[in-house]
């Protein structure tokens, strides 16, 4: 996302330096780039070009010095008005809305944004117009109005077709996608999205727009519930930001100084080892030992982030990835990446560790380590994300029903029925049938359920959590026959947590019908899998109603 280079005249004594910065630059070798224009720059008599500013300002921004980045592409910008460059000028204005928004400055964002459709107004066919677009087309999502939505992406893919960019036209293919799926074109959105990404594991995009593209996509994933995208492409994500990222040494470093490798976690198959639900076993399986990643059990998450070095999609990656690991339940391991990440987001990506705030209370929440897992969404609220429905659950596990129940009523008011995050909505309206059923009011509970299973349509996550819901909510002589729908759902999802939360309301079930052995098999496997989860209160929960079984036989 750089402005055309533009290059001054140098005097003799200063040219090597920025001629090896810009072939850093053209390489992607970032650090290089940042440490030999950061020291040429420190010079009063040595002026830079606003080609040289730009790289300067993107090579402050891949090495974590954000601030730095927005002093440079000022400057940048400012070279490009002298130059009567409005072009340039345009492409800064658009970058510097991008990075003030990012760093929570929405009036300065505004400003520049203003700023940028000013200086491209009378450059229709300029590749830079397709950031615009890109824009409207946000804007138009943002306020519920994909029509509009879908046709400023659709000038988006025009624009990049005319300019011949892989980059601009891989981005416009998301942008489009993304109009889509606002419309509720999920299918025809996912098949661009497809698109879009195999354009970037062919390698064919430069570091940013890979970068971008692999953060937009792993939000649509979750946002659409399309796990099996988010795990593959989380997976490529992390394989893309392992460091040394670009395996080049700066200026400064010695011949065989290579950064030292990361001690990454494997990335996960489609499911965690050790955790897949069996079916139907005898009770009492012992609990998997549980890796701790080196940190204390209850430590909380750190509650600021700090910049990510070389690659900064690295955290905002590995927010996603521990999404991902919390679904399938590799639950320590999702704890410890949350954390990582928070270390690793830059400041102008703190939705990122919002969400892995929030991951990492959930995890906490359903472990029994309830302190732990209040400070964790404590942290998500702070750094902007609305904890809900987590936290409305903690609330009820707490007793605290009646804020239970207007966290979780506040959440779904505030989220709407519109927009593209079916899974989040899903999630909220599952929370609220279990809240409700918790504090008996029948009638609220069927009402979420039945809102659920309209939602859910035939999208895989969320018709499983409609399934439980409407299993939870059904008279005796149906509950099973949902129940056991829903359970299909989630063992093909390979999702262990939640199959086995349907096990215990499907041994609920088979008590009812008078079946004391199905229901004593179910709750033997739901306990188990429980302990190897760690799920300390659904597992003394399903041992209880074992034994109350035991007692009426």
């Amino acid at each position: 996302m750089s402005a055309p280079t533009v290059h001054g005249p140098r005097t003799a004594g200063t040219v090597d330096a920025v001629v090896r910065a810009r072939d850093a630059a053209a390489r992607e070798a970032w650090a290089e780039a940042y440490a030999l224009l950061h020291a040429h720059d420190r010079h009063p008599s040595r002026g830079l070009t606003a080609g040289d500013l730009t790289v300067l300002a993107d090579a402050a921004w891949w090495t974590g010095h954000v601030e730095e980045s927005v002093t440079a592409r000022l400057r940048s910008h400012a070279a490009h008005v002298a130059a009567d460059d409005h072009r340039g000028a345009g492409l800064a204005s658009w970058r510097l809305a991008e990075e003030y928004r990012g760093l929570g400055r929405p009036a300065a964002a505004a400003g520049w944004l203003h700023r940028a459709r000013h200086h491209l107004e009378d450059l229709p066919d300029c590749p830079e117009q397709c950031f615009l677009a890109w824009t409207a087309a946000e804007e138009a999502e943002a306020r519920g109005d994909p029509g509009a939505a879908l046709a400023a992406a659709r000038r988006m893919t025009e624009q990049a077709l005319r300019s011949g960019s892989p980059d601009l036209l891989a981005l416009s293919l998301q942008a489009e996608s993304g109009a889509l799926l606002t419309a509720g074109r999920r299918t025809e959105a996912l098949a661009l999205l497809d698109e879009a990404m195999r354009r970037v594991a062919a390698g064919e995009l430069s570091g940013m727009f890979t970068g971008r593209l692999y953060e937009l996509a792993l939000t649509r994933c979750m946002e659409t519930a399309a796990l099996d995208r988010a795990v593959e492409w989380t997976n490529a994500a992390m394989e893309w930001c392992a460091p040394p990222w670009s395996g080049r040494r700066t200026a400064e470093e010695p011949r065989g100084a290579e950064p030292a490798p990361e001690r990454a976690a494997p990335a996960p198959g489609l499911m965690a080892p050790g955790l897949m639900d069996p079916g139907p076993t005898a009770d009492g399986l012992p609990a998997d030992d549980r890796a701790t990643g080196g940190l204390p059990a209850d430590a909380p998450v750190p509650p600021m982030a700090v910049p990510a070095g070389e690659n900064p999609f690295r955290g905002v990656c590995r927010a996603r990835r521990a999404e991902v690991l919390d679904l399938l339940g590799a639950w320590a391991l999702a704890e410890a990446e949350a954390r990582q990440a928070c270390r690793e987001v830059p400041v102008d990506r703190l939705e990122a560790a919002a969400a892995a705030c929030y991951t990492a209370g959930e995890v906490q929440r359903r472990q029994g380590r309830t302190d732990a897992a209040a400070v964790s969404y404590g942290h998500a609220h702070g750094l902007g994300r609305v904890p809900q429905p987590g936290l409305a659950l903690l609330r009820l596990a707490q007793g605290r029903t009646d804020a239970a129940v207007a966290g979780v009523e506040l959440a779904l008011a505030h989220h709407g029925t519109g927009g593209r995050d079916l899974l989040g909505r899903a999630r909220l309206l599952a929370a609220r049938t279990e809240i409700a059923l918790a504090v008996g009011d029948p009638a609220g509970a069927a009402e979420a359920a039945a809102a659920l299973d309209a939602l859910a349509g035939d999208v895989q996550l969320p018709r499983a959590l409609a399934d439980t819901a409407l299993g939870s909510v059904a008279p005796a002589g149906e509950a099973r026959d949902v129940l056991r729908r829903a359970l299909a759902g989630w063992r093909e999802l390979r999702v262990p947590y939640e199959a086995a939360r349907v096990r215990t309301l499907l041994a609920v079930a088979h008590r009812e019908r008078g079946d004391e052995a199905e229901a004593r098999r179910e709750l033997g496997t739901a306990r188990a899998l429980f302990e190897r989860l760690g799920a300390v209160p659904d597992a003394r929960r399903a041992t209880m109603l074992a034994a109350a079984g035991a007692v009426r036989r």
